[in-house]
């Protein structure tokens, strides 16, 4: 079966059918081949999972050898998140493609992304009507909350990390999602990491690996 999004695929290091499948959703501009580097450095700790790396459904403005989740240059709130909803639509789609080709449920599904990639993983996993087990972002924030807050059909668990000088997503983008997730009653966690830009530092690979580790192996 080939997707309705181009993936690198990653399958379990245990070479047995996947038990839970990790999906990672990369940021403006780049592609899945970009964010398996996270994928590669966890496979060999979560054995039983397929980690699938899907490269975004648009060729990016900004750069056009990677890819984009939606549009972000010039665009008023309205038209981000009208442009959103059809890139979590195709996220959607995913999902119950590789979760029925692999026989996974979504309750052994966990969404990762980074900047753009976290955006679009928050409001996919909040909103999916079948409950995935977790979303874990870096550097992201929710899109639209007056929408995300009218639209809540799950609670998977989440945990959201930033760092403190980020010039891209602004840190307090974090603490208006921290906010925003207690408000309406969600198990989050978060962490802030100190002199640390827009990017995924070590630490970052391996609290997020423990998070995983703990939601997705029962």
């Amino acid at each position: 079966m080939t997707y309705s999004l181009n993936t690198t695929l990653i399958n379990p290091s245990s070479n047995s059918a996947p038990k839970n499948i990790v999906i990672l959703c990369h940021g403006y501009g780049g592609d899945g081949k970009d964010i398996s580097v996270l994928a590669n450095y966890w496979k060999n700790f979560l054995p039983e999972t397929l980690f699938a790396c899907p490269n975004a459904p648009e060729i990016c403005k900004v750069n056009p050898s990677g890819f984009q989740w939606f549009d972000l240059m010039d665009q008023s709130e309205d038209e981000i998140l009208s442009k959103s909803l059809i890139a979590e639509r195709k996220l959607n789609l995913f999902i119950s493609e590789i979760a029925n080709k692999n026989k996974v449920k979504d309750k052994d599904i966990a969404l990762v992304g980074f900047s753009q990639g976290c955006m679009i993983s928050l409001q996919t996993g909040i909103k999916r009507k079948n409950e995935i087990a977790c979303v874990l972002g870096y550097s992201g924030k929710v899109i639209n909350i007056e929408h995300l807050k009218k639209n809540i059909n799950s609670r998977p668990k989440i945990y959201l990390m930033h760092g403190d000088i980020d010039q891209v997503v602004p840190v307090n983008s974090l603490l208006e999602s921290k906010h925003f997730f207690e408000q309406n009653d969600y198990q989050i966690s978060t962490k802030i990491f100190q002199q640390c830009e827009h990017r995924i530092p070590n630490e970052g690979l391996s609290i997020g690996l423990e998070f995983l580790k703990k939601n997705l192996t029962k």
